[in-house]
């Protein structure tokens, strides 16, 4: 089963700036694999303003990656974190929005069953039989 946080991700941040608010998102910069300017993170979480004017080419997860290009003390950096280390988006002037808790691994889908196992039957494998009712 795929991963939700992708899809909770993009539909709270729309909400947020359909509101009229302002996105931000914690990252927790201790996840292998983010990438972002040290010397801003508190207690190993960074707060990201991401907003339209604040962001350029913000990608927010279609890849497993938040990715962006923002300014750091009016520096162009890019910032990329895999989704794992998002930890909450939230609007900044009324503090709404989704913190996200450890998700599990997704599921594979269950295995199709080997030709030679004939053991059970699919449900709905039978043949259909309809009835007269006079």
């Amino acid at each position: 089963m795929l991963s939700r946080k992708p899809y909770l991700l993009r539909a709270m941040y729309q909400w947020i700036v359909d509101s009229g608010h302002t996105p931000h998102i914690v990252v927790d910069t201790k996840v292998a694999g983010v990438q972002a300017p040290a010397g801003y993170a508190q207690d190993g979480k960074l707060v990201l303003n991401v907003s339209n004017a604040a962001t350029h080419g913000l990608d927010l997860g279609n890849n497993r990656q938040l990715e962006f290009e923002t300014r750091f003390g009016g520096v162009s950096r890019h910032v990329s974190a895999p989704l794992e280390a998002v930890l909450a988006i939230y609007a900044q002037e009324t503090g709404q929005g989704i913190v996200f808790g450890p998700e599990e691994e997704p599921t594979p889908d269950a295995p199709p069953p080997s030709a030679g196992d004939k053991s059970r039957k699919p449900a709905g494998t039978r043949k259909p039989s309809l009835k007269v009712v006079k």
